[in-house]
C-alpha cells in the first residue's frame, strides 16, 4: 500500500525527507539498514499512546515537528521510522525524539538507540532531489570520506596513584643523563669553542667513566638550544642566524645569536645532553641499624666524573650492618668484575654527576655531606636505603616490582649469600635511562673511624663557581 500511494506522485511531489546530522561512530551509517540523506520518509510510529502517521504528512516538515514536539511533552520519545529509497528498497531506524537546539526552539531531531551518535533530522524535498540524492550516494561516500577528520580529546589520568605504583621508585624518574655546556674559550667567556669540542668532552666522559670502572652504557644524545643575553664583543663574533650567509655556520657553532624586536641581542648557547643508563639497572639496599653498631662497614669515595661509589667494605665482621645487609658480598662481586660500585640515590634522592660548566667542572654531589648524612642515621636508628648500579643482570632475578641479589654459583670465589629481604628496585625496561637532578646539593666526603691510611680528595664546589678545591683526609670510612 505504501509502494503505491508514493509511486502515484509525480516526482514533483514534495515529500518529507530524512537529512542526516551526526554521523555514526561505528562507521556503519553507509550501510542499507542505517537511513541516509534523500531517504524518503513513508511511516512514523510514536510512543505508545500516539498512533502511526502516514504519508504524506500534514504540513510536511512543519506539520511533523508540531507531532514530536507533542509527543515529547507527553514524553513519548520512542519513534520508529519507515523510509523508502528507490522503488523497493526500505529501511527502519529506531529512536528517540531530543531537542535540536541548534535548529531553534521546538526543534526535535531523532536520535538512534543503537548509537547515540546517530541523529536524523526532516527536510522538505520534492521526490526527484530525493531520488538524485539517492543516486548520488557513492560520490556523497566519497565526499564524507574526504572530509572525515579525526577529533582530539581528553582523557583524565591519575598521576599520582601511577608515580606511585608503576615506577621503580616512587615519585622519581629512572631517566639518567649529563648536561654538557659549551667551554668558554676566554675567561669573560665572550666566544664558545665550536659544538664538535662539546662532543668531543661529551664522549671523553662516557669512555672514561666506563673505563673506571662504572657500569653505564650509552644511550643518545642530543643538543639543547640555551637562551642567553649577549652584547658587545660577544654579540659580533657570534653567529647571526639572520644571515643567509652564516647559515652554514649553525652545524658547528656553539653560540649563534639574533636580534629581538626590542633591538636586544638575544644569543641560543648549544648544549650537549648525554643519556645513558646502567648496564644491569638498579638495586636498592635497605641498612638497618641497632643500638649497638658504632659503624656502618663501608667507605666511599668518588671518581673523577663526578660518581660516588663504595670504595671498601670491612672484613671480619659479621654484625657490622654492611655484612647484614649483604652490601659486603655485593662489593666483592664488584670486585671480582672490576666494577665499581656506584651509589645512584641515598634515600630516593639521586646523588649523580649532571651538568657541566663553561669551566670544565663536573657539577656533583660531595661525600662529606653524604657522610653527615650517613652517620646522622647511624645515631638515629633510621634505616639507609641506598641504591646501586647493577652491571650484569643476571646478578638479580625479577619478581614482581622487586628484584633479589642472587649469590654466586659455586664455581666463583666464596661469598657469602645475602640475608632474605633485600630489596632490588628495577626499571620495568632495561634500557630505560634517567635525568639531572633539579636541585643543586651541597655536600662532601664520607669519614668514619678506621686506622689505615686510605686517602682521597674532597671537592667543594660553591653556588657561583664550578671551581674545587683539592685537599686530603685521612680516612673515608663510616
Amino acid at each position: 500500500m505504501t509502494m503505491e500511494r508514493s509511486n502515484s506522485s509525480g516526482a514533483s511531489t514534495t515529500v518529507l525527507s530524512i537529512e542526516c546530522l551526526r554521523g555514526s561512530s561505528k562507521a556503519d551509517e553507509w550501510t542499507g539498514d542505517m537511513l541516509h540523506t534523500g531517504d524518503i520518509v513513508e511511516d512514523l510510529w510514536i510512543g505508545t499512546s500516539f498512533e502511526s502517521v502516514t504519508a504524506p504528512f500534514k504540513g510536511g516538515k512543519s506539520g511533523v515537528q508540531k507531532i514530536l514536539h507533542s509527543a515529547y511533552k507527553a514524553k513519548q520519545t520512542s519513534i520508529r521510522v519507515l523510509v523508502r529509497r528507490g522503488a523497493d528498497e526500505f529501511a527502519e531506524l529506531q529512536a528517540c525524539i531530543v531537542p535540536n537546539e541548534s535548529a531553534g526552539k521546538k526543534q526535535y531531531m531523532l536520535r538512534s538507540i543503537g548509537d547515540p551518535n546517530y541523529a536524523v533530522g526532516f527536510v522538505d524535498r520534492t521526490e526527484a532531489e530525493c531520488l538524485d540524492l539517492q543516486a548520488s550516494r557513492t560520490f556523497r561516500m566519497v565526499s564524507a570520506l574526504a572530509g572525515a577528520q579525526v577529533q582530539d580529546g581528553y582523557v583524565s589520568y591519575p598521576w599520582e596513584r601511577r608515580m606511585q605504583e608503576s615506577l621503580p621508585v616512587p615519585n622519581s624518574s629512572c631517566f639518567l643523563s649529563m648536561l654538557l655546556l659549551p667551554k668558554a674559550s676566554d675567561r669573560v667567556s665572550s666566544r664558545y669553542n665550536d659544538l664538535e669540542d662539546t662532543l668531543a668532552r661529551a664522549d671523553a666522559w662516557l669512555n672514561a667513566s666506563q673505563a673506571s670502572g662504572v657500569p653505564i652504557v650509552f644511550m643518545n644524545i642530543q643538543t639543547e638550544s640555551l637562551l642567553t643575553k649577549i652584547s658587545g664583543e660577544t654579540a659580533s663574533s657570534t653567529v647571526n642566524a639572520g644571515s643567509l650567509s652564516d647559515l652554514s655556520n649553525l652545524a658547528s657553532a656553539s653560540l649563534y645569536g639574533f636580534e629581538d624586536y626590542h633591538g636586544v641581542d638575544i644569543g641560543l648557547a648549544r648544549a650537549v645532553r648525554l643519556w645513558y643508563s646502567p648496564l644491569g639497572g638498579e638495586i636498592a639496599f635497605e641498612i638497618n641499624l641497632n643500638e649497638s653498631d658504632t659503624k656502618l662497614g663501608f667507605a666511599i669515595s668518588r671518581t673523577e666524573e663526578g660518581f660516588i661509589y663504595i670504595s671498601s667494605v670491612i672484613d671480619g665482621d659479621d654484625n657490622a650492618p654492611s655484612t647484614r645487609s649483604g652490601l659486603s658480598n655485593l662489593y666483592k662481586e664488584a670486585t671480582r668484575a672490576s666494577k665499581l660500585l656506584v651509589v645512584s640515590r641515598v634515600s630516593n634522592q639521586k646523588v649523580l654527576p649532571w651538568i657541566v660548566s663553561p669551566t670544565g667542572a663536573v657539577r656533583c654531589f660531595d661525600t662529606v655531606s653524604l657522610s653527615q648524612k650517613l652517620s646522622l642515621h647511624r645515631h638515629a636508628r633510621v634505616p639507609i636505603l641506598l641504591h646501586m648500579f647493577l652491571w650484569d643482570r643476571a646478578l638479580a632475578s625479577t619478581s614482581g616490582t622487586t628484584t633479589r641479589f642472587r649469590p654466586p654459583p659455586p664455581s666463583s670465589p666464596s661469598a657469602l649469600p645475602l640475608p632474605p629481604g633485600i630489596q632490588v628496585l628495577r626499571t620495568p625496561n632495561e634500557n630505560q635511562i634517567l635525568p639531572f637532578p633539579s636541585e643543586v646539593p651541597s655536600g662532601s666526603e664520607v669519614m668514619g673511624d678506621r686506622t689505615d691510611q686510605s686517602r682521597l680528595d674532597r671537592d667543594t664546589a660553591g653556588e657561583l663557581s664550578f671551581r674545587f678545591h683539592n685537599f686530603s683526609l685521612p680516612n673515608n670510612w663510616v
